[in-house]
């Protein structure tokens, strides 16, 4: 590994439109571990969306530019699972009838990892900048936990968070109900998987509910806004940089 390894911060569409204060947080975690980050300007969609509803011929245009953005970098680091195990997992498989652009996509995906699994897996950096006194819980998002194996990172890291109380849910690798599109497929599934998951939240008694997926972010932090819970939502990289300044997801600004 290099002394200051290059990293290229793969934004997420999410976090750019919605909540850049995650990829504020994000390069901060990688700078604080002794990387030089780097927000590579020709970087796209990674094609989930398009790949989950099987429009194959648009993935596959979004990978071939997405990357030739990324192959100079020591690492690529996304603060997304679901957008991580596309690029790991799933940009190879796009290109078994063409062998040279399948050597390419193989080589970015070898070195393409979810934040928190990249700062612990590794960098073995665990010296986190956050403190916070509070009681928080955290969801296990599905493509980071079942395609990547993220599920101790993300809480070895909190344990190192000054004052911070971590509680688990009785069942916090189950679904949200987002899904990408299933939420907008299969909208009365998806409520119930998501008031499911909030009462799961609620009944730990945190006051803080994280995630490392915005996508599953903005669907508990809606739906929580929506019934008046009293749990905020947040992304985790947000409290390990101490990054509070944005109010939590889907929280009114104060006014003035």
């Amino acid at each position: 590994m290099p002394e200051q390894p290059r990293v290229a911060l793969f934004v997420t569409c999410l976090v750019d439109l919605f909540r850049p204060a995650i990829g504020l947080a994000a390069a901060e975690l990688l700078e604080a571990a002794g990387c030089r980050v780097e927000v590579p300007e020709p970087q796209v969609c990674c094609g989930q969306p398009a790949f989950n509803s099987g429009d194959r011929a648009t993935t596959e245009d979004l990978a071939r530019q997405t990357i030739p953005a990324l192959e100079s970098y020591d690492y690529v680091v996304a603060p997304s699972g679901s957008c991580a195990g596309m690029l790991r997992v799933h940009f190879p498989e796009l290109f078994d009838s063409d062998p040279g652009w399948k050597r390419r996509a193989e080589a970015v995906a070898a070195k393409s990892f979810e934040l928190v699994a990249f700062l612990v897996d590794v960098l073995g950096f665990t010296d986190v900048p956050g403190r916070l006194e509070a009681r928080v819980t955290y969801h296990d998002s599905c493509s980071g936990l079942r395609e990547l194996g993220i599920k101790a990172q993300p809480r070895k890291l909190l344990g190192r968070v000054a004052g911070l109380e971590l509680v688990e849910m009785s069942r916090p690798e189950v679904c949200c109900g987002f899904g990408g599109t299933f939420c907008v497929k299969y909208p009365e599934i998806s409520t119930r998987m998501v008031d499911d998951k909030l009462a799961d939240a609620e009944a730990t008694g945190a006051e803080l509910l994280l995630a490392g997926d915005l996508g599953c972010l903005l669907n508990m932090a809606g739906r929580a806004a929506r019934k008046g819970s009293r749990l905020a939502v947040r992304h985790v990289a947000e409290i390990l940089a101490g990054r509070l300044e944005e109010p939590p997801i889907a929280a009114p600004r104060e006014k003035g």
